[in-house]
């Protein structure tokens, strides 16, 4: 469990902040905010990669919000060693013929670390009339 969540369910159970307090808190802790993100980034490692995608089409609104946990990365990065090698050289040359060069030989814990640390400054917005799109890391 998230450590701020911990924090804030133990000061409601030791009658330090009220119910309603502690759920305006734990809302707070679940909200992504645009103001907040480049504290978050300079103090810590981001913790997740967020993709959220407003849009009104002819049905209606429209919202998606997908968080993942780098952790969930760095767990994938290590599980792909156990990947046989002839599976390797397969998706190495699938992904060449989609003109993406990608060597999955060399995606290693310690590269991962460096991507995260990059992704930290990461902000994508796509505003149109009828759809907005943000990608950033918290």
């Amino acid at each position: 469990m998230n450590p701020d969540r911990l924090r804030i369910l133990k000061m409601l159970s030791d009658g330090k902040v009220s119910a309603e307090e502690a759920e305006r808190l734990l809302d707070a802790l679940n909200a992504p905010s645009v103001a907040t993100q480049p504290a978050a980034s300079a103090s810590a490692p981001p913790r997740y990669f967020h993709v959220l995608v407003d849009t009104i089409d002819g049905q209606g609104p429209t919202k998606v919000n997908v968080r993942v946990p780098m952790q969930l990365l760095r767990a994938g990065v290590r599980l792909s060693a156990l990947i046989p090698p002839a599976a390797r050289d397969e998706v190495n040359a699938a992904m060449a013929s989609k003109g993406l060069p990608f060597d999955i030989n060399q995606l290693k814990p310690e590269n991962l670390d460096e991507l995260v640390a990059s992704l930290s400054e990461l902000t994508v917005n796509v505003d149109r009339d009828d759809t907005r799109v943000r990608v950033f890391c918290e």
